[in-house]
């Protein structure tokens, strides 16, 4: 499969159609007069390949660096203009197949595009998609589509400066046993299950020493048994306290009539406040009654009405009226008393008798024995039942984890049995020498060394058995290590070929410059012959004479003519 063109549009406006061919593809910047070349976007055109091929759209605007700082202007730029990626792969670029068109935007949720030949797709069904078409025969999920093609794109650290650790600084041994396993033709249908379950076996480990933080298991054990001991002793204790038969049903009939003895003292205490309150009332109301000398007041009383002859009422009359109004007021007040002095009483009465079932009760509960004592008992038991509880779950739990363990290195040394067997083994050798056929051809053509990959069985800090394959210099010099990688890759496109092993025919290189100048162009040379795209982005200055030329340029980038030309 080939890069046929890249585009990028934003609604019916072209902002770049790249077209490209086979052989030698350079992206280069046309900067002049000591200008750099740097921040024009040659990479850039790398990322959005990738992007298109289902890389994360932040690679395009996200320092790859320090992995936080956003280009700004980048970002808004792509998502204000709804800039749209489209990258058109065709199995061959002289006789016009049918090609995949991919297309992608940088938008959210309804306005966002990810489409191949117009189907638009989830992201997990985008890079299955991309699978099936690219990779029909491989059906397992191991290794992923991103994993297999990650040595087709070299503009990351770590595929740059790695020839087969291309992928992330976390990546297992045994993802890449797999991976390199299907590289190389070497059939083995259980990769992606021996990954399985070792990722349940270290997900077993990790919960095993999360749950072994404290104590191990057999520390668990044994402080089981010396709390089965204490409870054993405390129960001892408890029975022979001297209570009752009715202890329980006694504590419960104890616990309820304190409640009741609290409400009805409280019933009670709010009464006699009552009750206070009306003595006080009627005692005030009696002080106000008239006991003064009538027969006193009565002679001023007459003469005052000598002078005034319009005072109908006798004095008597008017003391008579005072103090028969103050009776009044005091029947009225008192009227209710009679009836709370009876509830006083009878609640009285009832008070007395639940302090009598509350004697009877409390003399019963703790009959002989301190009920102190008791209770001291049953809370040590209850602590020594809590940890007992607690203990006994921790030990379950490693049990299980223990019997999964086991269970799956049970499995795994099932599938090890086939792996490492030596049938399987001579597979192994068998189809790395015809890969290092061309290896040590294409590297001694271009460096005069002779590379080869080479694989190792190892086993790993959890004692489980892994190829790890490595590359080498088979003549013992010091071989540059980005020719190298470009050696591996073309290498492994012929191998391919020759295996009918489906696999991509292009590859994208960043940073060429940091090349030898005659390697260069000797692989310029050999992509051109070999039905093989070798796409670079490459300082201009840098380019030897032999290759500065037009036939061999995709884009031409400056300052002045950025990628995006974004307007600032």
């Amino acid at each position: 499969m080939f890069i046929k063109s890249l585009s990028i549009t934003s609604g019916a406006k072209v902002i770049r159609e790249i077209e490209f061919h086979k052989g030698l593809n350079l992206i280069i910047d046309e900067s002049e007069h000591q200008v750099t070349g740097n921040s024009v976007g040659k990479t850039t055109v790398l990322k959005l390949v990738d992007f298109c091929l289902g890389a994360n759209p932040k690679h395009i605007y996200v320092d790859h660096e320090t992995k936080k700082q956003e280009y700004k202007l980048v970002k808004d730029y792509l998502i204000e203009n709804k800039i749209l990626i489209t990258l058109v792969l065709t199995a061959d670029l002289d006789k016009g197949t049918d090609d995949i068109v991919i297309e992608r935007n940088f938008l959210a949720r309804k306005e966002l595009i990810r489409k191949i030949n117009g189907e638009e797709l989830t992201e997990e069904e985008f890079d299955l998609k991309l699978s099936n078409i690219l990779f029909p025969e491989h059906l397992a999920s191991k290794p992923t589509f991103r994993q297999i093609i990650s040595h087709n794109i070299r503009y990351k650290d770590e595929s740059i400066n790695n020839t087969l650790k291309t992928l992330d600084t976390y990546t297992s041994d045994a993802e890449y046993e797999t991976l390199y396993l299907f590289l190389f033709g070497c059939e083995f249908t259980k990769g992606n299950s021996k990954q399985e379950i070792l990722t349940k076996i270290k997900q077993e480990d990790t919960y095993k020493n999360r749950l072994e933080k404290n104590q191990t298991k057999t520390a668990y054990e044994t402080a089981l048994a010396l709390i089965n001991n204490d409870i054993e002793e405390l129960n001892k204790r408890k029975s022979s306290f001297n209570l009752n038969e009715n202890f329980e049903k006694d504590l419960d009939t104890l616990n309820e009539i304190r409640y009741s003895i609290n409400k009805l003292s409280s019933t009670i205490g709010k009464l006699n406040i009552r009750k206070d309150l009306i003595k006080e009332t009627e005692e005030e109301l009696k002080s106000n009654r008239s006991d003064i000398d009538l027969r006193q007041l009565e002679i001023i009383y007459n003469q005052a009405t000598s002078k005034i002859t319009t005072i109908q009422k006798s004095f008597s009359d008017l003391v008579a009226f005072h103090n028969t109004m103050i009776e009044e007021k005091v029947k009225f007040i008192t009227k209710e008393l009679p009836t709370l002095v009876k509830s006083i009483s009878e609640r009285n009465n009832s008070l007395k008798r639940l302090l009598a079932e509350e004697q009877k009760l409390t003399t019963a509960i703790s009959k002989s024995d301190s009920f102190d004592e008791l209770e001291k008992v049953i809370s040590e038991l209850t602590e020594k039942y809590r940890k007992k509880g607690e203990y006994e779950n921790i030990i379950q739990q490693l049990s299980e984890v223990e019997s999964n363990i086991k269970d799956f290195n049970k499995q795994l040394n099932e599938i090890d049995s086939e792996l490492f067997s030596d049938s399987f083994e001579q597979v192994v050798k068998t189809q790395l020498n015809k890969f290092n056929k061309y290896f040590a051809a294409i590297s001694n053509e271009l460096y005069g060394e002779q590379y080869a990959v080479k694989y190792d069985i190892i086993i790993n800090k959890k004692g489980q058995r892994l190829y790890k394959f490595s590359s080498f210099n088979a003549n013992m010099s010091s071989g540059k290590k980005q020719g190298e990688i470009s050696c591996f890759d073309l290498a492994y496109t012929l191998f391919a070929d020759e295996e009918n092993i489906p696999c991509l025919h292009f590859l994208l290189n960043d940073k060429k410059e940091l090349m030898d100048d005659k390697q260069l162009v000797k692989i310029s040379e050999f992509v051109n012959r070999n039905n093989i795209q070798f796409v670079a982005s490459i300082l201009k200055d840098k380019l030897p004479e032999e290759i500065n030329k037009e036939e061999y340029f995709v884009v031409k980038l400056s300052q002045n003519d950025k990628l995006f030309r974004i307007k600032e």
